[in-house]
């Protein structure tokens, strides 16, 4: 089985869902709240996970309820947390805002994800049995290097999801095969906003990229190719929370799995347009199955 390391956050979710986001000062009535396992790390290994791949997840939760309900939701969903610590003080929470049309706005709370400032005994030698290291930015970006170059030390592919958006060291890039931002992250990253520029920006600092457009689906860039868009199924959104960690995860076991670049984008899409109707991060994530009929029908 293919055999994904995931190094990044585990986030409780406290989710308000609103007809319509308040404005600076404003207050609203929500008609719903929910508290959902999340974080981009555990997103993602989860996403991988249900998608079919052996995952273990390396990060950090707090020593209070929270952290156990997380512990508790990996182990539930397939996902191994050997390397998943515990330190003092509360796990990382984020506070999502979802409006009727399916948009969010997050605050991100790290909590236990801010200790997470190198990998732990035992965590390179992980990441050098993996088949591809899976990478995001909610923890220190000391972490995320040291993961990007143990795994460049031991021929391991590294994808980079750059969110939150910020400045990337060059040292970062050098590690990163393949890098995955949202068209506003990639703007951020380049200072362009058109997404074929961005991604042809991009690709001085790393060999291949790919950046996700929502419902317009993708576009995919590589040295020395054209680029490659890719449409999204055209679905009704409920909520976009996990979509991109959906995509992400599900891309990497698809590579891992030996599958060419474009069979991959379009499976990975799939799976990303089943997540947006359901409520939740982890909880909206499918199955294999799921997304295997979901690309079955997009091809017949």
């Amino acid at each position: 089985m293919t055999h994904i390391a995931v190094l990044g956050s585990t986030n409780m979710d406290l989710v308000a869902y609103v007809a319509k986001a308040p404005q600076r000062g404003e207050t609203v009535t929500g008609r719903e709240f929910r508290t959902i396992p999340g974080g981009k790390g555990a997103n993602q290994a989860v996403a991988a996970a249900r998608a079919g791949a052996d995952v273990s997840l390396i990060g950090a939760v707090g020593a209070d309820a929270f952290g156990s309900q997380l512990r508790s939701t990996l182990e539930h969903s397939g996902v191994d947390t050997d390397h998943l610590r515990t330190t003092e003080g509360p796990s990382g929470t984020a506070h999502i805002v979802v409006d009727d049309e399916g948009g969010n706005a997050i605050v991100v709370v790290p909590g236990a994800n801010g200790t997470v400032t190198a990998l732990a005994p035992g965590d390179e030698g992980l990441i050098a049995t993996v088949d591809a290291l899976l990478l995001q930015l909610e923890i220190p970006l000391a972490a995320v290097l040291a993961g990007a170059e143990a795994a460049r030390r031991h021929g391991v592919r590294t994808v980079l999801t750059p969110s939150p958006a910020q400045a990337l060291s060059p040292q970062l890039l050098s590690c990163v095969d393949l890098l995955v931002p949202n068209e506003h992250e990639a703007a951020a990253l380049t200072g362009v906003t058109d997404p074929r520029e961005a991604a042809a920006a991009l690709l001085d600092q790393v060999p291949e990229v790919v950046v996700t457009l929502g419902a317009a689906g993708c576009l995919y860039a590589a040295r020395g190719a054209a680029p490659l868009p890719v449409p999204a199924p055209q679905v009704t959104a409920v909520d976009s929370t996990g979509a991109g960690d959906t995509f992400v995860g599900t891309l990497a076991v698809a590579l891992a799995e030996g599958r060419e670049m474009p069979e991959a984008l379009a499976w990975a899409s799939a799976a990303a347009a089943l997540s947006v109707q359901r409520p939740g991060a982890s909880s909206s994530m499918p199955h294999r199955s799921e997304i295997d009929a979901q690309a079955s029908r997009r091809t017949s």
